[in-house]
C-alpha cells in the first residue's frame, strides 16, 4: 500500500504550485537533498539552470559552482520537479511530447564519476526521459581478416529494418565526397578531447594524430529510430564499452586458426607484406583477450562463413539479437508523451501521478496520468528509458483500490 502522494518540488515562494514564476519570466523549482538545495529554473525558449546551495543548521549557506553535464533541455512556460532516488525528475509544461520529460542526475554512478574529475564543484547530470525500453546494442569484435564485417552485411541484408550502425566522431577533415553526419560527424580535437573527459563517448582511439570515437548519442540516435545499434569495434574498444554505463551485448568472431587467419589475409591482397604481419601480431594478442578476458558474452568460430551466420542467429544468441525469425517486426521507434497543458503532480512510491487541471480534459473520463519510473534504465550521458506511461480514471485504478488521493 502506498504511502500518501505529496509534492516533492516545493515552490520557492508558495506551496500551492511546483514551479515559481519570478518577475523577470523566469520559472524555477527548488529541491532539497539532505543537505543541498537545487534551484533548477530558465526562460521560456532558453536553456535550464541549474543553482546549488550547501545548507547549514539554519537553513542558509553558500552557493557552489555547478558543472551541469549533458544535453540542457529548452525551458517552456513552467515545469514540475520530483525527487526520485538519485536524480530529479523535470516534467516541462506546455512542451513537445517527444520533449516533457527529462531528468537531472545528482547522484547516479556517472555524477560521481565526473565529481572525481571536478573537485571544488558540483557535477549534475542532464537526461532525457523515454517512454518504454529498446533492444541493447550489440558489439562485435574480432581480429582482422576474421569475416566478422561479411557476417555482418549478412546480418543487415536479411533483417535491414531492425539494425543500423552508429556514425562515428573523427577529428580529421573530410576526403573527398564525405558528408558530415553520414560518413563521420567531423569535430574540432579540442571539443572531442572535452567530451571524452565528460564521459560522452563509449570508446575512442587516436590514429596518425588524429582522434576516431563513438559516441552516447550516435548510439542513441539508433535506438531512437527503433532499430538495434551494432558496434563493429576492436577488444580494446569493447573493454571500454564494457565499462561504460551503456548496456550491450558482445560478441567475439575467432578465426579456425592462425593459419587459417593468415590465409584469408594474403588471399584478399590489400595488405603489403609488412602489413600482414603486423595483422597477425595483434590478431594473436586480441584473441587472446577475446577468449580470457571476460568482456566477451558469445564466441564465435568462423570456420564456415554459413554456419557461422547460422550460429549467429542460434537459440543461445537469438535473444541477444532479437531474432525470432524471419517475420519478426521491427521494433518500433519510443512512444512519445502527451502531457495536459496545465496539471498538478503527486507521487506514490515510484508512480508519478499527473492530474490534469485544464477544463477540457477534466471533462473527459480519463484525466489522470501515472508515470512508472520503476524501471529505469541508462541515463547521462544518454537517454534513461523505460518509463511506462498510462492513463488511468482514478487512483484506485492502478493501486487495487488501496492508493490515497492528493491531500
Amino acid at each position: 500500500m502506498g504511502e500518501a502522494p505529496v509534492i516533492i518540488g516545493q515552490d520557492l515562494q508558495n506551496g500551492n504550485d511546483n514551479d515559481f514564476e519570478s518577475k523577470s519570466g523566469t520559472f524555477e523549482t527548488t529541491t532539497i537533498i539532505g543537505d543541498k538545495k537545487y534551484v533548477i529554473g530558465g526562460t521560456a525558449g532558453e536553456t535550464f539552470f541549474v543553482k546549488v546551495q550547501i545548507l547549514d543548521d539554519n537553513c542558509l549557506g553558500e552557493w557552489v559552482n555547478v558543472v551541469d553535464l549533458g544535453i540542457k533541455p529548452i525551458s517552456c512556460n513552467g515545469h514540475s520537479a520530483v525527487l526520485l532516488k538519485d536524480r530529479i525528475l523535470i516534467l516541462k509544461k506546455n512542451s513537445n511530447p517527444d520533449d516533457s520529460i527529462w531528468f537531472l542526475e545528482v547522484d547516479t554512478t556517472y555524477v560521481r564519476q565526473q565529481q572525481k574529475k571536478n573537485l571544488g564543484t558540483e557535477v549534475v547530470a542532464w537526461s532525457k526521459g523515454v517512454i518504454g525500453n529498446v533492444e541493447k546494442p550489440v558489439v562485435i569484435s574480432g581480429p582482422s581478416g576474421v569475416g566478422k564485417g561479411t557476417l555482418i552485411s549478412l546480418l543487415m541484408k536479411e533483417f535491414p529494418s531492425m539494425f543500423g550502425f552508429s556514425v562515428s566522431h573523427t577529428t580529421r577533415a573530410p576526403r573527398g565526397m564525405e558528408k558530415d553526419g553520414v560518413h563521420y560527424h567531423f569535430t574540432e580535437k579540442n571539443v572531442m578531447e572535452k567530451e571524452i573527459k565528460d564521459g560522452k563517448f563509449l570508446e575512442f582511439a587516436s590514429v596518425h594524430g588524429n582522434l576516431y570515437g563513438t559516441s552516447v548519442e550516435a548510439v542513441e540516435l539508433v535506438s531512437d529510430a527503433g532499430k538495434r545499434c551494432i558496434l563493429d569495434i576492436d577488444v580494446q574498444g569493447a573493454r571500454s564499452v564494457r565499462a561504460s554505463p551503456l548496456e550491450a551485448m558482445f560478441i567475439f568472431i575467432c578465426p579456425p586458426s592462425m593459419d587459417e587467419l593468415e590465409k584469408r589475409l594474403r588471399d584478399r591482397g590489400t595488405e603489403t607484406e609488412e602489413q600482414v604481419l603486423k595483422r597477425l601480431r595483434n590478431a594473436q594478442a586480441e584473441i587472446e583477450q577475446g577468449r580470457s578476458s571476460g568482456i566477451f558474452d558469445h564466441i564465435l568460430y568462423n570456420d564456415n562463413l554459413e554456419e557461422c551466420y547460422e550460429n549467429l542467429k542460434h537459440p543461445l544468441v537469438q535473444n541477444l539479437l532479437g531474432l525470432d525469425g524471419y517475420a519478426t517486426p521491427p521494433k518500433s521507434a519510443p512512444k512519445e508523451i502527451n502531457l495536459p497543458r496545465d496539471y498538478s503532480v503527486s507521487k506514490i512510491d515510484n508512480r508519478i501521478i499527473i492530474n490534469s487541471t485544464s477544463s477540457k480534459l477534466e471533462k473527459e473520463s480519463k484525466n489522470l496520468i501515472m508515470l512508472d519510473v520503476s524501471c529505469l534504465k541508462g541515463g547521462a550521458p544518454g537517454r534513461t528509458r523505460g518509463l511506462n506511461l498510462e492513463a488511468i480514471d482514478s487512483f484506485s485504478e492502478s493501486f487495487n483500490g488501496n492508493g490515497n488521493g492528493p491531500i
